[in-house]
């Protein structure tokens, strides 16, 4: 039987609607997660793909428990996380980390290139000085950075060149498992390809477990092992990537799959017809 390492089960994040200045009223709930179930195997990529405000991201937070679910099962290496203490928790997290969207704004700017790769090592007690000295420099020069430049800021630095700062901070605990919060979105398409290239190689060298949440198919497909496809905090389609890819069933897929650029106007032209027919048969579904 597969590995698994994360089995999620019925998750449902939920956010009142509040109406009212001087006395607050819930009015409503937005539903950002409605359900979502699915497994992680060990060594493997899950690739989580939708538009933007299709609850992408909030299973993600939910699933490292940065954001508490309403209801539903997370369960990590055996331990259900939605159950844990504060330190238990803590000592759980060492195995499970998140690269953020932004590099910009997912570093601090006041701190130094080797204080924001070795602030998980700090936190965690791990090591001396010394120690997390050197092993700072070791996790820059796998993500291929200089590491020299460890006394340097962030805004001295490009985005490919933050974000490869961001992949050696999630490294430096050694986890299982890494959420990758659409990692390459913000960047030019030549970066792009060499930070995906990097994240393959990283998790076939140390064994890496990825969450790999995009809302681009091709880049997804690029990534995963499985597929699964979100629309309005459900999971509409879940299968193998070269399977969703080529044979989609769900017609929400086939619009995403529409929308992924090809260097052909002809064919080009014919997909947008084709796309605003899905959106019209998404629409009377609705």
């Amino acid at each position: 039987m597969a590995d698994t390492l994360l089995s999620v089960r019925d998750l449902h994040k939920h956010f009142p609607v509040k109406s009212g200045m001087l006395i607050a009223r819930t009015v409503g709930e937005v539903k950002a997660v409605d359900g979502v179930t699915f497994d992680v195997e060990t060594g493997k990529t899950l690739g989580l793909v939708g538009e933007s405000g299709s609850g992408k991201s909030t299973t993600g937070y939910c699933i490292l428990q940065l954001l508490k679910p309403t209801s539903g099962s997370v369960r990590f290496m055996g331990k259900e996380l939605t159950e844990l203490g504060r330190e238990e928790l803590r000592q759980t997290r060492r195995e499970m980390q998140i690269v953020f969207q932004d590099p910009y704004s997912s570093l601090d700017p006041r701190m130094t290139v080797g204080n924001i790769v070795g602030e998980p090592l700090a936190v965690h007690g791990i090591g001396s000085r010394r120690d997390r000295t050197s092993r700072v420099r070791e996790l820059l020069d796998v993500v291929g950075f200089n590491p020299d430049f460890t006394n340097r800021y962030p805004h001295e630095f490009s985005g490919g060149q933050r974000q490869r700062i961001g992949i050696a901070r999630a490294l430096a605990l050694a986890p299982r498992l890494i959420v990758c919060d659409e990692p390459v979105s913000a960047l030019d398409v030549s970066i792009q390809a060499q930070i995906l290239n990097l994240l393959k190689d990283l998790q076939r060298d140390f064994q890496l477990t990825y969450l790999f949440i995009a809302h681009d198919l091709a880049v997804v497909r690029t990534m995963s092992d499985v597929i699964a496809v979100m629309n309005q905090g459900k999971i509409v389609e879940l299968g193998p990537a070269e399977q969703v890819y080529t044979k989609p069933q769900h017609e929400y897929t086939k619009a995403l799959l529409s929308a992924v650029p090809i260097p052909d106007p002809r064919k080009m032209r014919e997909r947008k017809v084709e796309r605003r027919r899905l959106r019209h048969a998404l629409a009377s579904e609705l």
